[in-house]
């Protein structure tokens, strides 16, 4: 017998992802229900070979469905969690809200599978923000052999990470320039085509912005709380997949011969590091796969320990769509045991 999944936000860019990967990874569900606002209500959405009307989520009685696939922001997670858990149904939430929760686990089953146990607190567990969730996967087998002390990072996001607006907002500011229409701006503080901005969600007292702060809270909390992290989050001129540009500091000597080994054996990582031309991996390359591909990586002489890493994936799949899925896998096997 298997599980009956509801896909909240099943019109967006990362609900209809979620849609795609439960069939390709052949998640053991006998019932998968596209849910969304009820402007969205008759929608029709892929699932494998199948086509699924999108049901308004406010007239959804989530009693007898096992798990509930969250991906409409903040507000509609704490607006329906309550419910979600009094009806016996565990939610695994894409949005920030409960990131930071002591009751709820944050979780990248690469990293932290074992923290998945504590759902039962709130019967919720939370994803974590798509440039942490690519970044812990490439530092988690690095951490266990010399033990990180210091991450500096710089990120390259894609405009997926703005939702469909963004993308649409980079391809319609692209023709206009081409066609010498006028460029307009919506979803972005600045012009985003051919251009970089380094700005993403709102700026915090410390003149750091909150997309910044989300990589070092949940790096602490999903890896170490005693790792120090500084982060610069910037987005850039492409539609799918986040790059990073990490430097690291450790407490034991690691060379990049031996960093590039522990990580071609890591789970969830692809090292391409080839160290001529073309030899790495850029966004482009790493849409629609599941992997986080490691390159560039290398000694930085100007710290004792020192390495740098260039970690490319695709924002919408392990970034959100994957790693909700992931995490319902292993709920399902060690947690719920419905699955035959």
């Amino acid at each position: 017998m298997g599980y009956k999944v509801a896909v909240v936000g099943a019109t967006g860019n990362v609900g209809r992802e979620m849609l795609n990967i439960l069939e390709e990874r052949q998640f053991p569900a006998d019932e998968v229900v596209a849910l969304a606002s009820r402007r969205s209500q008759g929608t029709e959405v892929s699932y494998g070979d199948k086509i699924l009307k999108v049901k308004a989520l406010e007239n959804y009685d989530f009693k007898g469905t096992d798990i509930c696939l969250m991906s409409a922001g903040s507000k509609v997670a704490e607006e329906w969690s309550g419910r979600i858990a009094a009806a016996g149904c565990v939610m695994i939430d894409n949005s920030s809200r409960y990131r930071m929760d002591p009751d709820v686990p944050l979780v990248v089953p690469e990293v932290n599978a074992a923290a998945i146990a504590g759902y039962t607190k709130k019967m919720i567990i939370a994803n974590p923000n798509c440039s942490t969730a690519q970044m812990v996967v490439a530092l988690k087998p690095l951490h266990d052999v010399a033990k990180i002390t210091r991450v500096v990072v710089s990120t390259y996001q894609s405009t997926s990470g703005a939702g469909k607006e963004g993308m649409d907002e980079l391809f319609e500011q692209t023709r206009a320039i081409y066609v010498n229409d006028p460029v307009e701006r919506k979803k972005f503080t600045k012009q985003i085509a051919f251009n970089v901005i380094p700005h993403i969600d709102v700026f915090m007292e410390d003149g750091y912005t909150k997309e910044e702060w989300k990589m070092v809270v949940e790096t602490k909390k999903i890896l170490d709380p005693k790792i120090k992290v500084t982060a610069t989050c910037v987005r850039v001129p492409v539609f799918v997949g986040h790059a990073e540009s990490i430097n690291l500091e450790f407490e034991k000597p690691i060379s990049d011969e031996e960093a590039r080994e522990i990580l071609r054996e890591a789970p969830g990582c692809l090292v391409v590091d080839k160290r001529e031309d073309g030899g790495y991996v850029t966004p482009l390359e790493c849409v629609g796969d599941f992997a986080t591909y490691i390159s560039r990586i290398r000694t930085d002489p100007t710290v004792d320990n020192g390495l740098a890493l260039w970690v490319v994936s695709d924002n919408l799949r392990k970034g959100a769509a994957l790693n909700a899925v992931q995490i319902a896998e292993i709920l399902g096997s060690r947690y719920l045991k419905k699955a035959a």
